[in-house]
């Protein structure tokens, strides 16, 4: 079985099968809008309960929430040359994976799909659709590409989206967020979630003594002496890096998570999106 199969047949095995139950989607919470405020009677989700509207009447109340209409869900694969890394897989392949996850579990919830591949240009992107057979041309697309040398340019991402995507929409975007994106924009017209996927050892890097290694973005060589202190040094940046990125999504009201090389996805994923 193909790398894509394998990743295809376990994504929808997760979504069509095993989210079954009390977690019928990854999406579970989307596509209601709330309405009104009623007494808590038995059988109601407790997930539900408006504690506050509770605790000041002594008494369990739920929000009530009509169906909206069905959402535009849209997820965008950031395919720079730093995703050609991992230690137990590629984050491409991880990227992927993520994106098949979310994919079959828009086509289940019976929402609207479309996917955009971006690196400083937009590559490919699909439109709105209900059709599997787009879910395997997009995640095929995903693993086949070529992200050696490749830049990301997130201005380029929020400009493109907000210019060409006119409904308002759930984006989702799927990268290793090595740069710090500026979505406030894009996000005051649309929701945005960012899945951000890292490979524990360029997190936390062992010491390798001296060691030539190639940027896989830019193609340049470094060589060094990657000792104790200097991986220390490292891994201090990289903790810093991701305190910033942190902020600057929360100020964005931007929800994300991080996702993994050798994760689960799926458990990532619906701990993100459930209760919204």
């Amino acid at each position: 079985m193909s790398k894509l199969q394998k990743i295809l047949v376990r994504a929808r095995r997760q979504v069509f099968s095993e989210m079954v139950g009390n977690n019928p989607s990854i999406f579970q919470g989307e596509g209601y809008d709330f309405i009104e405020l009623r007494e808590y009677m038995a059988g109601d989700d407790i997930r539900h309960i408006d504690w506050n509207i509770t605790a000041k009447m002594q008494k369990p109340f739920i929000k009530i929430f009509r169906e909206e209409r069905e959402l535009n869900v849209v997820v965008v694969s950031v395919l720079n040359g730093s995703v050609h890394f991992g230690s137990k897989k590629f984050k491409q392949e991880t990227i992927a994976e993520v994106s098949a996850l979310l994919s079959f579990s828009t086509l289940k919830n019976g929402d609207l799909l479309s996917s955009y591949i971006f690196t400083d240009e937009m590559v490919s992107n699909s439109k709105p659709s209900k059709k599997l057979h787009q879910i395997q041309k997009n995640v095929d697309d995903i693993l086949e590409f070529d992200a050696i040398n490749k830049k990301v340019d997130f201005k380029v991402i929020a400009d493109t989206l907000f210019k060409r995507l006119k409904r308002k929409s759930l984006i989702i975007v799927i990268g290793d967020y090595f740069e710090i994106p500026d979505f406030k924009l894009l996000a005051k017209k649309h929701e945005v979630v960012s899945v951000i996927v890292r490979d524990k050892l360029e997190e936390n890097p062992p010491q390798m003594g001296f060691a030539s290694l190639v940027d896989p973005e830019s193609g340049a060589v470094l060589e060094g002496d990657f000792n104790a202190s200097s991986v220390k040094s490292y891994a201090k940046k990289v903790h810093d890096h991701d305190h910033k990125l942190y902020e600057t999504l929360r100020r964005d009201q931007i929800r994300f998570t991080k996702v993994y090389t050798d994760d689960f996805p799926s458990v990532n994923l619906r701990r993100l999106f459930e209760g919204r």
